[in-house]
C-alpha cells in the first residue's frame, strides 16, 4: 500500500515535472524559433499605418468589398472575425449578405464558393484551419482547377479565393499545424499563395488583392504565427504584389537560402549567424509563391553561389523543396559547389509537445549551410 503511494506520487511529481519542462521549453523555443524581420523592401508610395499581419489581412479585406459590389465572405464563424479575428467587423459595416457564417462543413464552403464564382461572385472563403481544408481537397483539385479545361473555357471560377490559416503555432499539435501546400502545388490549374505564404504584414495585404483580383482560383495560406508577430508599415491605400515573383530579400554570395512565410525569418536569423560565425554570406530568397513559382529568380542566385539550402515546415518526402531541388539540379549542375541540403519538418505526424524538435529551426539550418561550406 505504501508503495502504491509512494508510486503514484513519484508518477505524478514525475507528470508534472516533465510537462512544465516541456511547457516552459516549449514557450522558449517556439518563441526564438524566429525572429521577425520588419519588410524594408516591398515599396509602396502613399501613407502607411503600423499593422499587424491579421489587421492588414482585415484591411485588404475591407478594400476588395468597398471596390467590388460582387465581393462576397463566407466561412466558419467569419461574421463574428472568425478564430484569428481576420474578418472582424466586416459583417457590421458590409451587412449579412455579404459577410455571413456557412456550416460546419468545408466541401460545402469550397463548392459553394465554385458556385458563385462561375456565375461572377468574387466568391472570398475562408477554411478555419489549413488543416481542415482535406474535406475540401476533392472541390478543389477536381472542379475548381479544371473548370476552364473541362468547359473548354466556356465557363471559370476564376473568382474564387480561399485563405486558411497555416504551419506552427506553438500550441497546435497534429491538427492545427500542417503545411499542405504541396498537396496543392501538384494540381495545375491552381495558383497557390502561401501568403504563400506571407512573411509578413505589409506583403499578406499585397498579394491578397491580387488573389481576389486574378483571373485564376486561388489558395492563400496564411502562417498563423505571424498574425500577431509581423508587424509592418502598411499602405493603407490598394496594392498588389505580383503573383509568381519570388524576392531576393538579402544578397549574397557563398550560399542560396530559400523559404517562404515564417521560414523566411528563420533563415534571415541564419544568414547573420553564418555571417557572424563563418564569416560567409548568405543570399536569401523568399519563394512568396510556390505555383507558379520563380525558377529564374532561384537559379540565378544558385548559379551565382553555387550551393543552395531549402527550407519548409512541411515533412521532407515529396515537401515543395523537393521539386525546387529538382530544377535546380537540371539547371544548376555545372555550377553546383555543394549537394542541394533540405531542411524541413519529419516524416511523421505534427506533435504537441516536441514542436520545437520538429521545426526545421536556425540552428538545423545553420548546421546544413555549415556542412556544404566544408564540403
Amino acid at each position: 500500500m505504501i508503495l502504491s503511494k509512494l508510486s503514484t506520487r513519484l508518477n505524478a511529481s514525475l507528470i508534472l515535472n516533465f510537462t512544465q519542462r516541456s511547457s516552459m521549453l516549449r514557450d522558449q523555443v517556439r518563441w526564438i524559433q524566429f525572429t521577425y524581420y520588419t519588410d524594408k523592401t516591398i515599396i509602396v508610395p502613399g501613407e502607411t499605418e503600423k499593422m499587424n499581419m491579421y489587421q492588414a489581412i482585415n484591411h485588404g479585406l475591407r478594400i476588395a468589398l468597398k471596390n467590388d459590389p460582387a465581393a462576397v465572405i463566407f466561412g466558419e464563424d467569419v461574421a463574428f472575425g472568425g478564430v484569428f479575428r481576420c474578418t472582424m467587423n466586416l459583417q457590421k459595416e458590409f451587412g449579412n449578405d455579404r459577410v455571413f457564417n456557412t456550416p460546419l462543413c468545408e466541401q460545402g464552403i469550397a463548392g459553394f464558393g465554385i458556385g458563385l464564382a462561375t456565375v461572377g461572385v468574387t466568391a472570398i472563403a475562408e477554411i478555419q484551419f489549413a488543416d481542415y481544408i482535406f474535406p475540401a481537397f476533392d472541390q478543389l483539385v477536381n472542379e475548381a482547377a479544371k473548370l476552364r479545361y473541362r468547359s473548354g473555357a466556356e465557363f471559370d471560377c476564376g473568382k474564387l479565393t480561399v485563405r486558411t490559416p497555416c504551419g506552427a503555432v506553438g500550441h497546435g499539435g497534429l491538427y492545427h499545424s500542417q503545411s499542405p501546400e504541396a498537396y496543392f502545388a501538384h494540381t495545375p490549374g491552381l495558383k497557390v499563395q502561401f501568403i504563400v505564404m506571407p512573411r509578413g504584414a505589409k506583403q499578406a495585404k499585397g498579394l491578397l488583392l491580387s488573389c481576389i483580383e486574378e483571373p485564376d482560383p486561388c489558395i492563400m495560406f496564411e502562417p498563423k504565427i505571424l498574425y500577431r508577430t509581423a508587424i509592418d508599415d502598411v499602405p493603407t491605400a490598394h496594392y498588389k504584389i505580383e503573383i509568381g515573383k519570388a524576392e531576393v530579400v538579402r544578397e549574397g554570395d557563398a550560399v542560396t537560402l530559400v523559404g517562404w512565410g515564417t521560414q523566411v525569418h528563420v533563415l534571415l536569423e541564419v544568414a547573420d549567424l553564418v555571417q557572424e560565425e563563418l564569416g560567409a554570406s548568405c543570399e536569401v530568397i523568399d519563394l512568396v509563391s510556390i505555383l507558379p513559382w520563380d525558377t529564374e529568380l532561384v537559379c540565378k542566385s544558385v548559379k551565382k553561389t553555387g550551393r543552395v539550402v531549402i527550407a519548409h515546415e512541411a515533412p521532407l518526402t515529396s515537401g515543395f523543396g523537393a521539386e525546387i531541388v529538382s530544377v535546380v539540379q537540371e539547371e544548376c549542375f555545372l555550377h553546383l559547389e555543394a549537394p542541394i541540403q533540405r531542411v524541413t519538418g519529419w516524416d511523421c505526424p505534427f506533435p504537441h509537445v516536441f514542436e520545437p524538435f520538429y521545426l526545421p529551426d536556425k540552428w538545423r539550418c545553420f548546421a546544413a549551410v555549415r556542412k556544404i561550406l566544408k564540403y
